[in-house]
């Protein structure tokens, strides 16, 4: 926790000490958490732990299990592609790899630049628009190999232009 910085902590007792009431407040904690930061590193954990009560191993295995919790940070856009059955068999694969292709990560990877996150989801419910894709909750759906590279060069404009 040395690498906490003190408003950090404060802020993470205040998350903890919001549900204190609460029967299992381990995934509304981590929630807000993630929300905050963006990831919930071991060093974080450990701080939840020390608050609550709840095992270290208890909290990693959560934070691990569960696709929304993340140990490390994620890009500014995150690409969520379903690879579930109905989006696998339309073709979301060969977009999976297309987005990887023009970005230049793998799947649960984030770009150097801190730009974009990539990653292969399973089912997200939007079998009737396969294959579907999200990017920070905006859903593209249909999506084609061919409309990524546009799709990508979208987002990096709209960087280019913030900065």
């Amino acid at each position: 926790m040395a690498h906490l910085q003190a408003a950090a902590v404060k802020k993470i007792h205040e998350i903890c000490d919001r549900y204190a009431e609460e029967k299992t407040p381990l995934m509304m904690i981590l929630s807000d958490i993630q929300k905050e930061y963006g990831y919930i590193p071991l060093e974080v954990q450990e701080l939840v732990s020390e608050r609550t009560g709840v095992s270290v191993a208890e909290i990693y295995g959560v934070v691990t299990f569960y696709s929304f919790f993340s140990l490390t940070p994620k890009g500014k856009y995150v690409i969520g592609v379903c690879l579930g059955t109905a989006c696998y068999v339309k073709g979301a694969q060969q977009v999976l790899d297309k987005f990887s292709e023009i970005i230049g990560i793998k799947a649960g990877e984030t770009s150097k630049d801190g730009l974009f996150t990539l990653d292969a989801l399973r089912c997200i419910g939007a079998c009737g628009i396969a294959p579907a894709v999200t990017i920070n909750g905006k859903v593209y759906p249909k999506l084609t190999v061919d409309a990524v590279p546009k799709i990508v060069a979208e987002y990096k404009a709209m960087e280019a232009n913030n900065q």
